[in-house]
């Protein structure tokens, strides 16, 4: 990891899209039967805070941030690359959501993930996220778990 700077953009970014698209490929084989359940959640319409990191000219990484509330933004699209994995890059995107979304005075974030995404739960715990009750079209969803953090003001 040369140099790693951060962009942040919107869910249109070509080069978002191509890190989602490698996301997606992943999970349709860690979700199996359940993947079409979740993506129908992942639409990138409604995403408009993206933050993608670059080492060099290379995109590595990626995250996003949707509006739920007025107080209240869900966690969308985490991906790293994978020859960038175990090297603290998703921590690096969480935080840089983090700030984004206190930027945009908001209280809390939120976010689900699957129970065989033991990794990303790994992240998540790492980082101060705390488990919670299933919300939205995750209750009832054995399958998911869900996390929130509160943010400092």
């Amino acid at each position: 990891m040369e140099k790693l700077t951060f962009t942040r953009v919107t869910g249109q970014n070509k080069d978002f899209i191509s890190l989602v698209e490698q996301l997606n490929a992943e999970l349709a084989i860690i979700d199996g039967d359940d993947h079409d359940f979740y993506n129908q959640y992942n639409g990138l319409e409604e995403i408009h805070h993206v933050v993608l990191l670059y080492d060099k000219d290379s995109h590595i990484a990626c995250g996003a941030i949707k509006k739920q509330n007025d107080s209240t933004m869900e966690i969308k699209r985490m991906y790293t690359a994978p020859s960038f994995r175990g090297k603290g890059v998703a921590s690096k995107i969480l935080q840089e959501l983090e700030h984004w979304a206190a930027e945009l005075k908001q209280k809390q974030l939120v976010l689900e993930t699957g129970k065989r995404q033991e990794d990303a739960i790994a992240l998540y715990t790492k980082n101060g996220y705390k488990l919670i009750s299933n919300y939205g079209p995750y209750v009832g969803v054995e399958n998911s778990c869900c996390f929130k953090k509160e943010l400092d003001q």
